[in-house]
């Protein structure tokens, strides 16, 4: 079992306009609300995947008792209420605007400490973890690290993709793998990488101290895998339009769903042109949280990998 972590979940809410103007009113087409939140969309991949996936985070009653309608869920009730993030997609061409809401705050002052007993618990039953999302308020930026560190310390591959102090917190714990996006891998590393070879060089440090992989998500420039074994870059020929809302989380879906199935070190490869293939199945999709598994399997082996020259590599 793969368990993911959701601290701050929401309602996804999509629109859907033919043109989307603004200070414009416009006709709504369509409307679909679903439960949502970063760790929720990889549970839901994961299990499009094959994989058997469980829930956990906070939530309030409501959120949890949807979500178990869909799901296997295991919330901790911290929540007054559950947020929601507005998504506005054009169907003139795929273009998709996002508003996300900052959440509630977490008034409870034990539901940090009953997340972490709550994961703790599960450890001996799943092969693989990943906490996503932003943070609600009245949680330490140091929670996600925390529970990095004991599920790495008891064995469990483990996967962080988190923003901001939560970010620099979880890289400094050995052994987890870090799944930025361009603008978190700025501020996590003070660097500006625009190549694939600058993003490895970038990331080159982390895994000096410690970090095992970071996988680099760049949009429809691809990704950029760096370990201590090399690093890699893969794209696809052609980027496809449509919705990026989720492809992210496909990506780090696929990871983890790799990672918990390697007895080893893992085909990092492999594992990139996974990553990038279900990343691309996700954004033809209009709403977060699924892939077209079809289109998964046939652009699979069209995706481009290349060796990176890292530091350690180029160096006399």
């Amino acid at each position: 079992m793969i368990l993911t972590v959701t601290m701050n979940p929401a309602y996804d809410m999509t629109y859907r306009v033919e043109h989307f103007e603004r200070g414009q009113a416009h006709r709504v087409r369509s409307v679909e609300q679903r439960i949502g939140g970063k760790g929720i969309n990889v549970t839901r991949v994961l299990n499009q995947l094959g994989k058997y996936a469980r829930a956990t985070g906070f939530s309030d009653h409501a959120f949890a008792a949807a979500a178990e309608l869909e799901m296997p869920v295991d919330f901790v009730h911290a929540l007054p209420w559950v947020r929601r993030t507005v998504v506005i997609s054009e169907s003139g061409d795929g273009t998709a605007t996002a508003l996300w809401e900052p959440g509630a705050r977490v008034s409870n002052p034990h539901a940090a400490e009953q997340l972490s007993v709550r994961v703790s618990g599960m450890l001996p039953d799943i092969n693989g973890l990943v906490i996503s999302g932003s943070l609600p308020g009245g949680i330490a930026h140091g929670l996600p690290a925390e529970i990095a560190r004991t599920a790495i310390a008891a064995g469990i591959p483990t996967v962080c993709d988190v923003d901001g102090e939560s970010l620099r917190l979880a890289a400094q714990v050995p052994g987890i793998v870090l799944m930025p996006n361009t603008e978190e891998l700025e501020r996590l590393t003070g660097r500006v990488p625009v190549t694939p070879d600058e993003v490895a060089t970038a990331a080159r440090p982390l895994i000096e101290r410690g970090v095992r992989a970071v996988v680099a998500t760049r949009g429809a420039e691809g990704m950029v895998v760096v370990t201590a074994e090399g690093a890699w870059s893969a794209i696809l020929p052609e980027p496809l339009a449509g919705n990026p809302t989720g492809a992210g989380d496909s990506a780090t879906a696929a990871v983890i769903a790799a990672l918990s199935d390697a007895k080893d070190t893992p085909d990092w490869p492999a594992v990139l042109v996974d990553a990038v293939a279900t990343s691309a199945a996700a954004v033809v999709i209009p709403v977060a949280g699924e892939i077209d598994r079809r289109l998964r399997t046939q652009i699979a082996p069209t995706v481009i990998v290349e060796r990176l020259a890292t530091p350690q590599e180029t160096s006399p």
